[in-house]
């Protein structure tokens, strides 16, 4: 199980690199750039309170399952 959660570590690092990417490409620089006021607003949100939460979250949940924090030793 030890094992699993390791492995498990690493793709949740890997999904906190693509939604950090996804989230900077679709919907945080575009909507910033963009000329409606709607999309400046939303943007910013994006950018400065969700990005950091969501990305962070995933990646601090996956370095320490891919150290060994979860394990059953640890326990």
């Amino acid at each position: 199980m030890d094992q699993v959660k390791k492995i498990l570590g690493i793709v949740w690092l890997i999904l906190a690199l693509v939604v950090a990417y996804y989230g900077l490409t679709v919907f945080g620089i575009p909507k910033v750039m963009s000329d409606k006021q709607e999309d400046h607003v939303f943007g910013w949100i994006i950018l400065t309170v969700l990005m950091p939460i969501i990305v962070g979250g995933l990646g601090i949940f996956g370095w320490y399952s891919f150290k060994g924090e979860y394990s059953d030793r640890n326990m």
